[in-house]
């Protein structure tokens, strides 16, 4: 299940409107941050926000529906994940609900649908009980995921993630045969259209899969992880392209238990450090080299992703400045 009950993004009427906290002390530091980083949280209809994204307190579903708007006039969050996207395709009407709803420099990073990411043989989770068999079908991606992002977002469309769960053994022991599958893959994907890779398996790194991403212009997707190396380790040497790093967990926690544990994510529980100054090193660098940054985090990360932003982007300011 997504965290932020995106599924009810579209209904009817809209409540009183949603209306954004004002942050006079943050609109200098955005103006400071170069124009190539964008940073964002994944989803957003979390009540809990209150005070940090939301003047004051909605249901969930209310902001799934109606409070993408106020989200995008935080001064700080140009960007933000669509985990919707993971447990369904959306339809092109839909993704033009969102790009209405946000400023021209916006930028969505779409989780493509789990269809498309999880092989034959794998356990497949309850919310694929109806979907169609599509490993890496790049048919079935452009029909159902590429095409109808790309025609309602536009520009908008900042990185379209192919998010792979852990993989079986039997394809683990033989990593180059799925790489080689990715690639056949990639190359039947439209120009022009940024894809990014996530695995949840150290063993898929390596030479090999550097290779396929130079060669397809798809970039590594860095995630902060417990499953995962430190963010430095994911890649040997850094590729051109957007910069995409998703901040998920916090090492050492599982996905429920940091959920009951930071929930309603109105603070920072858990904060790190740490991970905070490798995303920033990973995407300084990346910048210097005149990429663009793209960096999304989870409430899970440190127990509240607007907070984790704000920190972050302290991060980056003072880098600016050395």
């Amino acid at each position: 299940m997504n965290e932020g009950g995106q599924q009810d993004l579209f209904g009817s009427a809209a409540p009183d409107a949603v209306e954004a906290t004002a942050h006079p002390a943050l609109g200098p530091l955005a103006a400071r941050l170069p124009g190539a980083l964008r940073m964002g949280t994944s989803s957003w209809s979390f009540p809990g926000w209150q005070g940090l994204v939301w003047a004051r307190r909605h249901r969930e579903t209310d902001l799934a529906r109606h409070g993408l708007a106020a989200y995008a006039r935080h001064p700080l969050l140009r960007a933000v994940g669509v985990d919707r996207a993971f447990y369904a395709p959306l339809r092109t009407a839909e993704w033009r609900e969102f790009a209405a709803a946000t400023p021209a420099d916006f930028r969505y990073l779409v989780k493509a649908h789990a269809a498309l990411t999880i092989p034959p043989g794998a356990r497949r989770p309850e919310f694929l009980a109806r979907a169609p068999l599509a490993f890496l079908d790049a048919d079935y991606a452009l029909r159902h995921v590429v095409e109808p992002a790309v025609e309602g977002l536009g520009d908008r469309l900042g990185v379209l993630l192919l998010q792979f769960s852990p993989l079986p053994a039997a394809l683990l022991r033989e990593p180059r045969r799925v790489i080689e599958r990715l690639h056949a893959f990639l190359e039947q994907m439209p120009r022009g259209v940024q894809f990014a890779i996530e695995w949840r398996d150290a063993a898929m790194l390596g030479a090999d899969y550097e290779s396929m991403l130079e060669a397809t212009g798809a970039v590594h997707g860095y995630s902060a992880h417990p499953r995962m190396p430190r963010l430095a380790q994911q890649l040997s040497r850094p590729g051109r392209g957007p910069c995409v790093v998703r901040w998920l967990l916090e090492r050492g926690q599982l996905y429920e238990e940091a959920r009951s544990r930071y929930a309603p994510f109105d603070r920072l529980v858990d904060p790190d450090p740490e991970t905070r100054g490798e995303i920033a090193s990973v995407v300084w660098q990346a910048l210097q080299n005149g990429d663009e940054g793209l960096v999304i985090i989870n409430n899970k990360a440190e127990g509240s992703a607007p907070l984790s932003v704000e920190l972050l982007a302290r991060e980056f300011a003072a880098r600016l400045v050395q």
